[in-house]
């Protein structure tokens, strides 16, 4: 098993920055990639980005290319998402998952607990 716990979410303005945390126990975190999706109000969850297990390669949708940068530090278990430029629509819950590379954005094997975003206009 692995638990992921998110940090970080908050409020901010149009055109700020926020960075969030996935800090994972359990399993060996290395050997998972890392998926980050979000959740606005009244829409279903959507992908944004995955980084590898070695942090090597990363992916990530048209709508976040070149605002959200995903790195991660296996040797504090953690995986962070870099946002910046944020747009009121990035308002969401953002999640973040474990699993393999190529189909963590489809059927992540574990899932954290969320943390809200929102961004003012």
């Amino acid at each position: 098993q692995v638990q992921l716990v998110e940090s970080g979410g908050g409020l901010v303005q149009a055109g700020g920055s926020l960075r969030l945390s996935c800090a994972a126990s359990g399993r060996t975190f290395s050997n998972y990639a890392a998926g980050w999706f979000r959740q606005a109000p009244g829409k279903e969850r959507e992908f944004v980005a995955v980084i590898s297990r070695s942090g090597g390669s990363t992916y990530y949708v048209d709508s976040v290319k070149g605002r959200f940068t995903s790195t991660r530090d296996n040797a504090k278990n953690t995986v962070y998402l870099q946002m910046n430029n944020l747009k009121p629509e990035d308002t969401a819950v953002y999640y973040c998952a474990a699993g393999e590379y190529y189909s963590v954005r489809h059927q992540p094997d574990y899932w954290g607990q969320g943390t809200q975003v929102t961004v003012s206009s």
